[in-house]
């Protein structure tokens, strides 16, 4: 009888055990991108040695901390980012400050982020967060020049313009001015830097976004390019992220319905779409 009851109980468990085996391996499906060649790291992939970074908020950096991380500790690249705004509008999760200290406190936790990801030059600038599209596009487009003329990269990495990863309108003129000064300065060029050589956009899982993005989630996936290369995230740098942007450590459950380690166990991978420039 005890015999009987143990392998009704062990085959109970295996069933159980396939069940959620198939259960994580499906959900999975929607964090991945399966035509994107596998890769250690995009910038190992395609040997570049000087990286730029260009986005619109303080933690956006969550999107390419594998891709920063692995730069820095793995292909001994130079690395700068850019962060456009300071983050002061943005929806505290949980409250932390503020909300007229909130400006500060963000862009301390994108230069202590940035600083642990071994960013080497960092900057984060001024412009109104939620208002980038209204500031005139030559001018940011005159000043991501600018840092492209001092970093001189052969990589430059944003937002694809036309879904910014989120779907958010600060991501989208950002990624729009850095392509158009990356381009602008590799057409106009006539020293010895010639300009970036890539043009590398994030990219977020298409099937996740309509499946748990909504309206914005499916835009996005609709308006942006099939990822071509993928690689490994660091989550376990994304989890440290999260907690020293303080004021936005809940954002993943906010935003997703998921808790982070959780969403991270499912989309432990980066996606990028690289454009080579003539």
């Amino acid at each position: 009888m005890l015999k009987t009851i143990a392998i009704i109980l062990g085959g109970a468990a295996l069933v159980l055990a396939v069940a959620l085996l198939g259960g994580f391996l499906y959900m999975r499906t929607y964090f991945a991108a399966p035509v994107a060649r596998a890769v250690p790291s995009v910038v190992g992939a395609l040997g570049a040695t000087r990286v730029l970074g260009v986005f619109a908020h303080p933690d956006d950096e969550q999107l390419v901390t594998g891709f920063f991380s692995h730069a820095d500790q793995k292909d001994g690249a130079f690395t700068a980012m850019v962060t456009a705004t300071k983050g002061e509008a943005g929806q505290q999760v949980p409250v932390v400050a503020r909300r007229e200290d909130l400006g500060v406190v963000r862009k301390a936790a994108a230069l202590k982020n940035g600083f642990a990801l071994g960013v080497d030059d960092q900057e984060v600038w001024d412009y109104p967060d939620g208002g980038v599209p209204d500031v005139p596009v030559e001018e940011i487009v005159a000043r991501i020049g600018g840092k492209i003329a001092a970093v001189q990269p052969d990589l430059v990495v944003t937002f694809w313009p036309a879904s910014g990863a989120t779907g958010h309108k600060d991501h989208m003129r950002i990624g729009l001015a850095t392509e158009t000064a990356a381009k602008g300065f590799r057409a106009a060029a006539t020293g010895a830097y010639r300009g970036p050589r890539w043009l590398v956009y994030v990219v977020t899982p298409g099937k996740g976004l309509r499946a748990f993005g909504g309206e914005t989630g499916a835009f996005v996936a609709d308006n942006q390019p099939e990822a071509t290369h993928s690689m490994p995230g660091n989550v376990p740098a994304k989890m440290r992220g999260w907690k020293i942007h303080a004021s936005q450590e809940d954002y993943v459950q906010a935003a997703y319905g998921f808790p982070d380690w959780l969403l991270y166990a499912f989309w432990d991978r980066e996606f990028y779409a690289v454009m080579e420039l003539e």
